[in-house]
């Protein structure tokens, strides 16, 4: 297989392997409702053969900063049907990425308290609209809680959904709340769902059964970044990685999800092919955290067999014809950095294709 060749990832039929990862872009205002930029920005990337937008809140709780989007609302589901809309008229297929930040926030964010597997807080700072303060110790999640926090992803599915977009992807890696239950670091936890590594994918598990049985598993897609020490989210202990995540691959294998995302430096390696065989799913492979992701690798990627689809991030961005680049072998656009979290068109909307 190559990077131009369609796929079906369950439900989603891709016109390429080429995936545009999910980006945090804050455009989307004090109230989390994505705009007509937003739209135009998805519309203009509908040529790669999946879009998974930006992580998206479920409830006011789970937001992790002002300008990221929501889909909690009567006004912010018709806002997602308007960006889903757009990117269809222009042949595309999107999904959105459910997020909740857990203890990566903090209350001038969520205007409410902050939650997480553990009362243990994240060594480091956030950014507010009053400027940075440490992260909070969070409240850390009941049982009867978790429940309701689950419940919460299916709504934010289900609102995805009657919103028309394409399916889900699950948002359970980058230490927020999903990771922290996975990571033993942030899971200090002595009942059902804390201690064993199967303790620990327990809740994970449970989320995405209820989400698939919402939505269609075969529209359900997972994210995860194990062995991706971030946001304090520390798995260091190979051995306890290979068990929590196999654990949490053999507690969805028998769903048939549309894929499993990862992030991974070496999604070649024996750690992810491992997991990829015990999910039973498409592996769409995400190599570029550190270093942005290159037609090369990319294409290297796939004509091994290593991945289904390879997720690419900074090169969308800033090329919104990327995959008629890398086919043609054009030069590509450089990203800004420094418009990646401002207002505004600039560096958003307005990087030029080829031929303008």
């Amino acid at each position: 297989m190559d990077l131009f060749t369609p796929a079906d990832l369950g439900a989603l039929h891709l016109a390429n392997r080429v995936t545009m990862a999910p980006l945090t872009r804050l455009r989307s205002g004090e109230r989390g409702v994505p705009g007509d930029l937003v739209a135009e920005m998805y519309a203009q990337r509908a040529s790669a053969g999946l879009i998974v937008t930006e992580g998206t809140w479920p409830v006011q709780e789970s937001r992790g900063w002002v300008g990221q989007p929501g889909i909690t609302t009567d006004e912010q589901q018709a806002a997602w049907g308007r960006v889903a809309d757009a990117v269809h008229a222009e042949g595309g297929t999107i999904v959105m990425q459910v997020m909740h930040a857990g203890r990566v926030t903090h209350p001038a964010v969520t205007g409410s308290r902050v939650v997480a597997p553990s009362a243990v807080a994240v060594d480091g700072e956030v950014r507010t609209p009053a400027g940075k303060e440490a992260y909070p110790v969070p409240h850390a999640l009941t049982l009867d809680e978790l429940g309701e926090v689950r419940e919460q992803f299916v709504a934010g599915a289900r609102r995805a959904r009657a919103a028309g977009l394409d399916g889900i992807e699950v948002h359970g890696a980058n230490g927020y709340l999903l990771h922290e239950f996975l990571s033993p670091a942030s899971n200090t936890r002595t009942d059902a769902y804390g201690g064993s590594p199967e303790n620990r994918a327990r809740f994970v598990v449970e989320v995405v059964r209820a989400v698939a049985e919402e939505i269609g598993a075969d529209r359900t897609g997972l994210r995860i970044s194990p062995m991706h020490n971030i946001q304090d989210a520390f798995e260091r202990d190979e051995d306890d990685v290979v068990a929590t995540y196999g654990a949490l691959a053999d507690g969805l294998a028998e769903l048939g999800l549309a894929y499993v995302s990862v992030l991974h430096a070496h999604p070649a390696g024996e750690l992810v092919q491992g997991l990829r065989k015990r999910f039973g799913a498409p592996l769409v492979a995400n190599t570029g955290f550190a270093e942005p992701t290159t037609r090369e690798g990319a294409a290297e990627l796939l004509a091994s067999g290593a991945a289904d689809a390879v997720a690419v991030g900074r090169p969308l961005i800033a090329n919104p014809d990327l995959v008629e680049r890398w086919r043609t072998g054009a030069a590509e656009n450089e990203p800004d950095g420094s418009t990646f979290y401002s207002d505004g068109a600039a560096g958003y909307t307005d990087y030029p294709r080829l031929g303008a």
